[in-house]
């Protein structure tokens, strides 16, 4: 019985040592690569000592498979010496804990730089999202009788050059402002950072949206960055005459919502840096209680099902279908519904933003 169990241990130690020898052999195979190609010699230090604590183990097993099988076939005389060489696995190990304390700096050291390779990697993981919400911010703020809504997704690029922005420019005026630089990437969203908070200082200069993107357009044209093209609408909502006025450089259509009919707002002037002295024109519509204004990026509308668009129309229709929808709800409608309606992924940014009139 002891004869079969000693049997049972030499073979499981077997097993430890091939598991073990493999695992050394693919060690080997590693410091080999390293001694000839990497110059970091942290690196090749901690692996030798990786393959000699993979060799050790391999030793340990391999005796104790000899032990055990000497013990189960011969007398105890015979495993007294073979256990002897035991003797070859504890001088390995006296030999290796001379260089413990600086195995454990070498690694401490490495997983430092790892841990701040990694929170490199999650900041810059981070920063288009951050950036994303200065330019097209989730939260809204609030103004007395006007509920606001919005949606945003991210497109393929890395940072975004969709944004849209809601401020007040007098004491019963509210802007909302929507703009799409084209491209994808730190100039285009650099770009869109900076249309944004221009109009915020022009809506407060010109009173006609009109005059303030007309200065857009020349301010942004100086800059003499031939391959970018920007559209933006602005509407300015007047609570006190009751009317809203908008202006719109190349911009796809708005849809206002006006006594539960559907009409488009489409463009009064061409894309921005087109032409440095572009004219731009603004129109006034009468504003009536529960009206309600959409206002998108040209991402929504191009979302695709093959070489079928989502369009204006499928859009103006989710209006038409419930006029008293709230505007946050109908903002997420559209972005889900064009999402479900793309057959492939949406590679451009998509913002929506909804006003409505109480």
């Amino acid at each position: 019985m002891d004869q079969l169990i000693l049997a049972i241990v030499a073979s499981a130690c077997l097993v430890a040592t091939v598991l073990w020898g493999r695992s050394a052999r693919l060690r080997l195979r590693v410091v080999k690569r390293l001694d000839a190609t990497s110059g970091d010699s942290d690196a090749k230090t901690l692996a030798r000592s990786d393959l000699l604590r993979n060799l050790h183990a391999t030793v340990v097993y391999g005796v104790l498979t000899l032990v055990a099988a000497v013990e189960a076939v011969s007398d105890s005389q015979n495993a007294d010496l073979v256990l002897a060489l035991l003797a070859l696995p504890i001088a390995m190990t006296v030999l290796q804990a001379r260089n413990a304390k600086r195995d454990a700096r070498l690694a401490q050291g490495r997983s430092q730089l790892e841990q701040r390779a990694q929170e490199v990697l999650t900041q810059e993981d981070l920063a288009p999202k951050r950036w994303a919400a200065r330019l097209a911010p989730e939260a809204l703020p609030e103004f007395a009788g006007f509920e606001l809504g919005s949606a945003y997704q991210a497109g393929s690029g890395m940072l975004a050059g969709d944004f849209y922005d809601v401020f007040r420019v007098a004491p019963s005026r509210v802007a909302a402002v929507i703009g799409d630089v084209a491209g994808h990437g730190i100039e285009p969203s650099i770009t869109a950072f900076q249309c944004k908070y221009l109009l915020r200082v022009f809506l407060r200069q010109f009173r006609d949206p009109a005059q303030a993107i007309e200065e857009l357009n020349t301010q942004m044209s100086a800059l003499e960055r031939d391959e970018e093209f920007i559209s933006v609408c602005i509407v300015v909502f007047d609570s006190e005459a009751e009317t809203l006025r908008y202006s719109s450089a190349g911009h796809p259509a708005a849809w206002l919502v006006h006594e539960r009919e559907v009409r488009p707002l489409r463009a009064t002037g061409p894309l921005l840096m087109l032409d440095p002295e572009g004219k731009y024109i603004s129109r006034e519509i009468p504003l009536a209680v529960n009206d309600m204004l959409l206002l998108y990026t040209d991402g929504l509308a191009e979302a695709r099902d093959g070489g079928q668009l989502f369009g204006e129309e499928r859009i103006a229709a989710m209006m038409r279908r419930d006029p008293t929808v709230s505007p946050d709800v109908l903002c997420k409608s559209l972005l889900e519904a064009a999402t479900d309606f793309a057959s492939v992924p949406m590679d451009d940014d998509v913002a929506i933003l909804a006003i409505r009139k109480h």
